[in-house]
């Protein structure tokens, strides 16, 4: 049965942060609120808990995980990003954006598209996000928290409450921020190629258009 920690949504409790990161650290795993949708998470270093996301979501061996940073820093070390990417990056952390990039050496390789060698990276405006990112000193690995169909009995939660009953015995901690349950999705940019390339317009996407539109890039959607 997972422990449900309140925490306040702009001033979190600095103890209670501080329990959940030594958790974190033994190895458990969590559902927690970020500046979009509720996500499944542990520390990335966490091979166990990896798989234990993995088997709660059902996901295939080419399911592209998230790294959540607490900066550009922070994705520069675990990406290799070109000055162009930087710029871009730069304009848009932190906010509701997933950005698609190749990883460095220090990514473990469970944690990588196994072909193309790639996993995507956030740093999301959510101060219970930087807030255990900047305590646990490294990133969190995370997924977005999407209920297994065989749990949702009528239809998919609108409510937090609903959302942890579904994932009561499947993770070790429920963060609650008290806030409406969050259901939008970030905005993901592949760039991995000459230039980036939008896979999918979720959260703040006004913002990538002038972005976008100040590097003379196009902002259609890639298939």
């Amino acid at each position: 049965m997972a422990d449900i920690i309140k925490l306040h949504p702009v001033n979190p409790h600095v103890k209670r942060v501080f329990d959940i990161v030594d958790r974190l650290r033994a190895g458990e795993i969590m559902i927690f609120p970020s500046d979009t949708q509720f996500a499944l998470g542990c520390d990335y270093t966490n091979k166990k808990g990896v798989d234990r996301i993995r088997s709660i979501r059902k996901l295939d061996s080419d399911h592209m995980f998230t790294l959540i940073c607490d900066s550009l820093t922070g994705i520069s070390k675990f990406a290799n990003i070109s000055t162009d990417n930087f710029k871009i990056i730069k304009r848009l952390i932190p906010g509701p954006y997933t950005f698609i990039l190749p990883g460095t050496k220090e990514v473990p390789r469970l944690l990588l598209h196994p072909k193309r060698k790639t996993v995507g990276f956030r740093v999301p405006s959510h101060p219970i996000c930087e807030q255990i990112i900047a305590e646990l000193g490294h990133p969190l690995l995370a997924t977005s928290a999407k209920a297994p169909d065989e749990l949702i009995e009528d239809a998919e939660p609108r409510f937090t409450d609903e959302l942890f009953r579904i994932f009561d015995h499947l993770v070790d901690i429920a963060i609650d921020d008290e806030q409406p349950l969050q259901t939008v999705e970030s905005t993901i940019i592949d760039m991995t190629g000459d230039t980036p390339a939008i896979l999918r317009i979720g959260e703040g996407f006004e913002k990538v258009e002038e972005v976008f539109a100040l590097n003379n890039l196009d902002t259609a959607v890639v298939d």
